[in-house]
C-alpha cells in the first residue's frame, strides 16, 4: 500500500516572472530580510548587553537565538517561494503566520521581556504581519494553487 505520491505540476516561468508575482516576491524578500537584519542585530545588542541584568535576562538571550533561527529558515522559505517551490510557500505561510501569533502573545504577556525587547518584537511582527498578507493573497494562493 505505498502509493507514490504525484508532486503537482510546475508553476511556469511566465508566471513566476508576472510583474505581480516578481512584485510580491521583492517584497516579501524585502521584509524577511529586514526580519533577518533586525534579529540579528538584536542578538548583537544582546552580547554586548550582557552584563545589564535588567536589560538581558536568560529569556532574552533565548528568545534572540529563537528569533535569528526562525529568521533564517523564513529567509530559505522565501527564497523556495520565489523559485516556484510550493512546499516553500506553504511552509512560508505558515511560519509567518505561526510567528505573528508567538511574537503578540509574548509581547502582551506582562514583564515575560523588557521594554527594548518588546519593541524589537513589535517591528518584526509588523514585518511579517506584511508577508503574511502578501503570500496569502489572491495572486500568490492562486499562483500556487494545485491544479
Amino acid at each position: 500500500m505505498n502509493t507514490p505520491i504525484s508532486l503537482p505540476a510546475e508553476i511556469s516561468d511566465e508566471a513566476l516572472n508576472n510583474p505581480r508575482s516578481r512584485t510580491a516576491f521583492r517584497t516579501v524578500k524585502l521584509l524577511v530580510g529586514g526580519y533577518v537584519a533586525i534579529s540579528v542585530l538584536t542578538l548583537v545588542a544582546v552580547y554586548l548587553l550582557r552584563d545589564d541584568a535588567g536589560l538581558v535576562t536568560d529569556t532574552v538571550w533565548v528568545r534572540g537565538g529563537i528569533v535569528v533561527l526562525s529568521s533564517l529558515l523564513m529567509l530559505a522559505f522565501a527564497t523556495g517561494t520565489t523559485r516556484g517551490r510550493r512546499r516553500a510557500y506553504l511552509r512560508l505561510r505558515i511560519a509567518s503566520g505561526v510567528m505573528v501569533v508567538a511574537i503578540a502573545v509574548l509581547v502582551a504577556l506582562p514583564g515575560f521581556l523588557p521594554m527594548w525587547m518588546r519593541i524589537e518584537q513589535t517591528v518584526c511582527g509588523l514585518l511579517l504581519v506584511c508577508v503574511v498578507a502578501i503570500v496569502n493573497g489572491r495572486h500568490l494562493r492562486s499562483l500556487f494553487a494545485t491544479r
